[in-house]
């Protein structure tokens, strides 16, 4: 199979992997971010700029490619991977978050998902086996297995209705798959943050055949120590030979913390969506750039960033594109957030394999805490 995992190191200060995958499209080192690219593209960013931002791997999502163009279409323009002009490795999401995030649209029983479309109204069905389908057409690096994600407020109850459905989806998902030699299919692991729910899920989930698992259910609006305590519980208790990912976080904060969890994949909305509001992440917390005291700022938007955004264009210019409402002020504002994820998780695996991480993460930790670049 073209699929491997090989766990590098472990940092001996902290539970930090540092771990290399291998796929069809090209070899990923971890820890990895992710950017996402919802409908096929990181909004405003072209191919060739992520990858030399250093971007291993993109996420797609299934639920909108579904929707448009469709499966067939990305099929018969030979995969996702030429469709979108990336040929690093993709890993698509199956559509299950779209269970939690389309509440008011969609009705959801065992069998599956039934989904009013966001676009048209049209009435869409989505279950295991389709998911299955669908990425299997794209021709994902990494597939990720259909789940229920419970909000951060349901009770026991419903987190239970929505673990048993993840378990028997994921065998359903087991069962439909055909393409085994150029894909990976990861298991998600749901439990909320109740941890005795997670461990008994993980027990579940990771019993499966599945080159890699999922941490599910988090970021979802849950406080975020409970967050971080559900995140490094549940972590440990995955497969040590197998990824660990998860989904849908977060914040750099965030990805320090959980690295140091044992953590290997992330990806997250957040550098991009904020990129258009303005929101610039530095190595020395975050800036609004819009602030009136930019407007004659002719310094980098973070001096120690070493983004091609940073080398030509000063926070004055960029701070004029934004107020103007340019389109090219959410294109290198999104060009340097990504640059600056990027660089922290390379970071972060530099200090993995000194056996630093501990000492490192504090120390990126109480820089980030700082309030000279408050809003």
């Amino acid at each position: 199979m073209s699929y491997r995992f090989h766990l590098d190191h472990v940092c001996a200060q902290s539970g930090a992997r540092a771990a290399t995958i291998t796929t069809t499209h090209g070899t990923i080192q971890t820890p990895i971010f992710m950017p996402v690219g919802t409908q096929g593209t990181v909004k405003g960013v072209l191919p060739r700029d992520l990858k030399e931002l250093g971007a291993q791997i993109i996420l797609a999502n299934t639920y909108h490619l579904m929707l448009r163009p469709g499966a067939e279409r990305i099929r018969d323009a030979g995969g996702l991977h030429r469709f979108v002009a990336w040929d690093r490795p993709m890993l698509t999401d199956s559509g299950g978050f779209q269970v939690y995030s389309l509440a008011k649209i969609r009705k959801i029983t065992d069998e599956g998902a039934v989904f009013q479309s966001h676009i048209d109204g049209s009435r869409h069905q989505l279950n295991a086996e389709h998911a299955m389908f669908l990425q299997e057409a794209f021709g994902s690096d990494i597939m990720m297995a259909f789940d229920e994600c419970p909000p951060a407020k349901a009770d026991a109850r419903t987190i239970a209705t929505a673990m048993r459905r993840t378990t028997a989806w994921l065998d359903r998902c087991l069962a439909a798959r055909r393409r085994h030699d150029d894909c990976a299919l990861y298991g998600i692991v749901q439990g909320g943050v109740d941890h005795a729910l997670r461990s008994q899920h993980v027990a579940e989930i990771c019993q499966r055949d599945c080159e890699g698992f999922a941490i599910g259910g988090l970021s979802v609006g849950e406080p975020l120590p409970e967050m971080y305590a559900a995140c490094a519980h549940t972590a440990p208790q995955m497969p040590s030979d197998k990824a660990r990912y998860l989904m849908g976080v977060g914040t750099p904060e965030d990805l320090i913390r959980c690295i140091g969890y044992g953590i290997d994949q992330f990806d997250c909305v957040l550098p991009s969506r904020n990129a258009r509001h303005g929101v610039v992440y530095t190595w020395d917390g975050k800036l609004a750039i819009k602030n009136k005291r930019f407007f004659a700022d002719d310094s980098p938007l973070d001096p120690h960033c070493s983004c091609s955004v940073c080398a030509q264009f000063s926070r004055s210019y960029i701070r004029h594109l934004f107020i103007a409402g340019e389109l090219l002020a959410a294109t290198l504002l999104t060009t340097h957030n990504l640059a600056f994820y990027l660089q922290l998780v390379t970071a972060a695996r530099s200090a993995i394999l000194a056996d630093q991480y501990g000492t490192w993460s504090e120390a990126q930790l109480a820089r980030l805490d700082q309030k000279l670049w408050a809003a």
